[in-house]
């Protein structure tokens, strides 16, 4: 069985103490002060950065939806009204911005760069792992990809991809449940491929 687990502790929110700091940070971005959005760039470029190059599959590409999603924080900071987590809200524009790239930029994947050695006890298996999972993850469509990667490697509930996506909790449920089925009968048929 594969378990579709990534990332690190350092990649998802650690609680409350984290909520009120993001909150203090958009507020002072809403304010207009440069530092603060630098801060909170940094805070979360290596979060943005590991889910959008396993989405996107370039790097060069995450970098660029990256700078998009905290312009668009820049600019909005003030609209923000504390009805999710600052962090979802942050994840949801990144999921929007991901989501009209790839559309609008035709994006192939790209196996190359994908791999974590610490994610596995043996390197070649994990590569190979690795490498089954981002063929059969680049043949869904993106909404179910983004589903996935959302929950998995950053951990996010059913109600937070909700308010990231805005859509219905059922039609996260629904599309996290297709993609799963169709990883489940495409897996088996990659690997006898390679």
């Amino acid at each position: 069985m594969i378990k579709l687990v990534g990332g690190d502790d350092a990649s998802r929110d650690t609680g409350a103490g984290d909520d009120a700091r993001d909150l203090d940070l958009v507020q002072r971005i809403a304010a207009r002060e440069r530092l603060a959005l630098e801060e909170l760039y940094h805070h979360y470029h290596r979060r943005l950065a590991r889910f959008l190059t396993r989405v996107t599959f370039r790097y060069e590409l995450a970098e660029e939806i990256i700078n998009d999603t905290l312009w668009i924080v820049w600019q909005r900071a003030g609209d923000f009204r504390g009805a999710s987590r600052v962090s979802t809200w942050i994840v949801g524009i990144a999921y929007r911005r991901a989501l009209a790239t790839m559309r609008h930029a035709s994006v192939r994947p790209s196996l190359a760069g994908t791999y974590d050695p610490e994610d596995s006890d043996d390197p070649v298996a994990g590569i190979e792992l690795r490498d089954l999972l981002d063929q059969a993850l680049a043949t869904l469509p993106p909404e179910q990809r983004l589903v996935l990667e959302l929950t998995h490697y950053l951990g996010h509930s059913c109600e937070e991809i909700a308010d990231i996506v805005a859509c219905p909790v059922n039609t996260v449920k629904t599309r996290m449940f297709h993609a799963r089925r169709k990883l489940r009968d495409l897996l088996p048929k990659l690997s006898v491929r390679n």
